[in-house]
């Protein structure tokens, strides 16, 4: 079931190619795109889409997130080594599995029950150990924080102030904001308590973030 071929291998030194060719220069990113076994994290059905440069549905009504637009977010947040990343939306997985590529500590939070048992089973069973949480996006997690950075994976109908306060002062935070249909990209850096500098960065589609959480 764990298997990464030469096949798999070849599909995503072409995806990397194509990331690439749509404009993402950032070379460490790519490689850590290229060590994550895409394939697993998708319906056994959906292995032959795994290296298309598209979102696909997993379960729970929610999707993993286009290589491209992960690498994007990716490379907003500046990541460094040693960065301690809050990840709003877990998902399947796969965008926690970049960002420990790159050496960052990943703290994640999912509020759908059934992703959040999967994910924590099987992320370890590929090597990523990231801190799992079930819980409400919109809250964080402040007894971890500050955040160097944080990422949401979602589309946040507005940025939750309880999230800016958990950002780090120079901290970079990265989420779609916006409608249901279409969202624009912010990356907002945290001069100070009150005084943010935000940077729109293209329009984006992603599923709703929402409030509570989801124990069914």
């Amino acid at each position: 079931m764990l298997n990464d071929t030469h096949r798999h291998k070849g599909l995503r030194k072409k995806l990397v190619d194509e990331l690439r060719r749509k404009g993402i220069a950032n070379e460490e990113i790519l490689e850590a795109i290229n060590r994550v076994p895409r394939h697993l994290f998708m319906d056994s059905g959906f292995i032959d889409h795994a290296y298309v440069d598209k979102a696909f549905p997993i379960a729970a009504g929610q999707t993993i997130s286009q290589p491209y637009t992960v690498a994007f977010q990716t490379s907003l947040l500046e990541v460094k080594r040693g960065d301690k990343i809050l990840e709003i939306g877990t998902g399947s997985g796969y965008q926690a599995a970049v960002l420990l590529e790159l050496g960052a500590r990943v703290y994640t939070i999912e509020r759908q029950k059934e992703l959040f048992m999967s994910v924590q089973k099987f992320l370890p069973k590929i090597g990523y150990h990231p801190q799992f949480f079930f819980g409400d996006g919109y809250l964080g997690k402040e007894n971890y924080g500050p955040f160097d950075k944080i990422l949401i994976t979602a589309a946040a109908p507005y940025i939750p102030d309880e999230l800016l306060k958990q950002l780090k002062t120079n901290g970079i935070f990265v989420a779609p904001v916006g409608g249901q249909n279409a969202q624009k990209m912010l990356k907002i850096i945290k001069k100070g308590e009150t005084d943010f500098e935000t940077t729109e960065c293209g329009d984006f589609v992603f599923v709703p973030m929402l409030k509570g959480t989801d124990g069914q």
